[in-house]
């Protein structure tokens, strides 16, 4: 898949997708938007895709939208405004859907759409000079990409009113002790998350897909609904492969070796 905004590198089960707009700080804008939505669609329908590590080049991970864009967020200025941020949303939930686990690696900006995008991540993970800001009250504009889902859910409301209201920036230390952030590694983040990411593509990737699906649905459960979906999901478990995999590789004293079947 050809691309211009962002570029995307397999290795082992990782794939690692870079936006690349470096002169903007990655800000993005409606080719972005559609490249990561095409690039979120191959991903989940390739088997060998583990794992997937967003980050942004040059020093930043993403400084918002680009609203000096004329193509505004959907890359079609013709749309209506509500499509255009629809098509947006539908980039977004595609990524919070992945069926895979996913990785923010985070440096420098991470603002408005770029801060939403990265805590639609499963996990988040930052250098120490990261920072960020639900930046949309400074431009007159209130929340979206999802942060008005994720925040309250990540911090509780009080304190994503907070952020939202004021729209301060948080160093990588303040976001991680609101809770918005899993690690701030101070020396090679790279070679931590490759870590994390390696470590999760050797994972089953049927139990792993369930359990994601299983944690993002719980906050609208009761506890009966999430242990009758539990039930379901395991039972799937017991019938795969991975699962005999397991059983053989726990009685072998190895590794098991995880096809996804």
């Amino acid at each position: 898949m050809s691309t211009e905004t962002i570029i995307v590198e397999r290795d082992a089960g990782v794939v690692t997708v870079t936006l690349n707009r470096p002169e903007r700080k990655n800000a993005g804008n409606g080719l972005m938007w559609r490249e990561l939505l095409d690039t979120l669609s191959d991903i989940r329908h390739r088997r060998d895709d583990r794992v997937v590590i967003v980050t942004g080049a040059g020093g930043a991970f993403c400084s918002g939208a680009d609203i000096a864009d004329p193509s505004g967020v959907s890359g079609e200025p013709a749309d209506p405004h509500i499509v255009r941020m629809q098509f947006f949303g539908e980039m977004m939930l595609a990524l919070h859907q992945l069926p895979k686990p996913t990785i923010a690696k985070i440096r420098g900006i991470a603002a408005g759409a770029g801060m939403s995008l990265a805590l639609t991540c499963d996990l988040t993970v930052a250098s120490d000079n990261a920072r960020f800001s639900e930046i949309f009250a400074r431009r007159g504009l209130s929340l979206d990409g999802g942060s008005s889902w994720l925040l309250p859910r990540l911090v509780g409301l009080h304190k994503a009113k907070e952020l939202a209201y004021f729209a301060d920036v948080l160093s990588a230390q303040e976001a991680a002790s609101y809770g918005l952030l899993n690690r701030v590694v101070a020396d090679d983040v790279d070679a931590f998350v490759d870590g994390w990411a390696r470590r999760l593509a050797q994972g089953p990737p049927l139990a792993l897909a369930m359990t994601k699906a299983l944690l993002d649905n719980s906050p609208s459960l009761t506890l009966a609904q999430a242990l009758e979906d539990e039930a379901r999901c395991q039972t799937i478990n017991f019938y795969s492969e991975d699962t005999g995999e397991a059983m053989r590789a726990f009685a072998e004293k190895r590794e098991p070796r995880f096809t996804g079947r």
